[in-house]
């Protein structure tokens, strides 16, 4: 069974595609490999999947609807659809980058979904900021999404509009998950464990934002592999075919206690620098995953006390520090 997999050189799209080959299913990755971050990072996660049997890369750009016309020749059973142009802050800086991957791009891998014969379901990342201004926690899938709070929401909850409607139009069976902070071995280095580690390490202050009042569900990326597996294998059992599920830990933790699990972790205390709230973020993240564990069976296991360790000793083999 071949898998078609966007971003796939991302840090999701590298873990589940390590994931599918470790089941022995084909995979055929699909990345840009844009400078939004660093690409070296990038290179190194594809170089690993690369030396996998089953896996197959090709760098497109998934938003361009010739460049993804030859996949519609492809056995393709499943897409996974992680990419993205990522980054709350960054959407006020180059908001066309955000229409161009996570909406044209959307559209573009549903086209193609339409024309692959043996397509099974399609999986597609949202995002817990589609949430936006809602202050009842936890956040549930039925709660209005109607007040994003920045642009990257906003074009994450007309995803899920459009995939409801391609749904509706021409059956295509989709789920879209809306994954909460996400962290853990080779991890976005526009994220806080990223961030912070990097500059404790060099003994450096680092920025806590909101004078330390913020909240995060933080969700380690072993639990967000088992909970996309799983959507994979669920057809949605609604008219029409699409359903939006949170994955989230189900635990809302302050930021200043993450940092002190990740000082632990580090042995070294941080130099805090306390900011104001930066334009598009929320305060509180916090995922109810009553209908995940419902139709997903999906468990969240991995606490922060064990995953910040882990992504920290990935970190300083990584790096070599």
């Amino acid at each position: 069974m071949t898998v078609l997999l966007t971003g796939a050189a991302g840090f999701i799209g590298y873990h589940l595609a390590n994931a599918l080959l470790a089941r022995g299913q084909s995979v055929i990755g699909v990345d840009n490999l844009n400078d939004y971050y660093d690409v070296r990072l990038k290179q190194a996660r594809l170089e690993r999947l690369e030396a996998q049997p089953g896996f197959t890369f090709r760098r497109c750009d998934f938003s361009d609807p010739e460049a993804m016309e030859g996949f519609a020749a492809e056995d393709i059973r499943h897409i996974v659809h992680l990419g993205a142009q990522p980054g709350v802050r960054y959407s006020l800086l180059n908001p066309y980058a955000y229409v161009t991957a996570n909406v044209m791009g959307h559209v573009v891998m549903l086209e193609l979904a339409r024309k692959l014969k043996h397509l099974q379901s399609v999986v597609y990342a949202s995002s817990s900021s589609v949430y936006g201004g809602n202050t009842n926690l936890p956040f549930a899938v039925g709660d209005a999404v109607e007040t994003p709070q920045s642009l990257y929401a906003a074009t994450k909850r007309t995803d899920e509009l459009i995939s409801y409607t391609y749904a509706h139009l021409y059956g295509i069976a989709q789920i879209g998950l809306r994954f909460f902070t996400v962290y853990g071995p080779w991890g976005r280095p526009d994220m806080a464990p990223m961030l912070f580690t990097k500059a404790i390490l060099a003994g450096e202050p680092i920025t806590v934002f909101n004078d330390g009042e913020m909240w995060r569900d933080f969700t380690y990326i072993d639990d967000i592999v088992a909970g996309i597996l799983a959507a994979m294998e669920v057809r949605p059992q609604v008219v029409p075919p699409h359903k939006v599920y949170n994955l989230g830990n189900h635990k809302c933790e302050k930021l200043t206690d993450f940092i002190a699990v990740l000082e632990d972790a580090l042995g070294t205390r941080a130099e805090k620098r306390f900011a104001p709230m930066q334009p598009g973020d929320v305060i509180s993240t916090y995922a109810d995953i009553a209908e995940t564990r419902r139709d997903l069976g999906f468990e969240p296991s991995t606490p922060i006390c064990e995953g910040i360790p882990k992504f920290v000793a990935w970190y300083r083999d990584f790096y070599g520090v």
